[in-house]
């Protein structure tokens, strides 16, 4: 049952950023080029998410444990360090600059696009560096 619910909130998950154009890389740039051709429809599609997403958030507190683990994963931390920083930093830089997050450029990938074919494995390389690094500091 976790595999299948899994796979059907993937879908879900997926066929949303189809649909809001968000596979597209120039949505999310020209979303963010406010003195050029500034598409303001993705505020549209953010606020979309937060009026689905909030009611689930207070569903889900609202239980003691998830349906399929003993115990909510969720961050304990409170506090900024310069490695949440830097790393919202380079990953603000990386979506602006590519037009992707990995989400949509996961997605996007069967449409086999240049641009994603790059994006791509240059992600996951930035991922494994900074899984290493994480490592290697502590």
């Amino acid at each position: 049952m976790r595999i299948l619910s899994t796979l059907i909130a993937g879908l879900i998950f997926g066929t949303g950023l189809i649909l809001s154009g968000m596979v597209n890389p120039l949505k999310v740039q020209n979303f963010l080029d406010f003195f050029g051709s500034w598409d303001p429809s993705l505020a549209f599609v953010m606020g979309g998410a937060i009026l689905v997403a909030m009611p689930g958030f207070w569903i889900v507190q609202k239980r003691k444990a998830p349906f399929f683990s003993d115990v909510f994963h969720l961050p304990t931390r409170t506090d900024f360090d310069f490695r949440l920083l830097a790393g919202a930093a380079i990953f603000g830089v990386g979506w602006g600059l590519g037009g992707f997050c990995p989400g949509p450029a996961l997605t996007s990938l069967p449409l086999v696009a240049k641009g994603t074919l790059i994006f791509v494995p240059a992600m996951l390389i930035g991922m494994v560096a900074a899984k290493l690094t994480s490592l290697i500091s502590h």
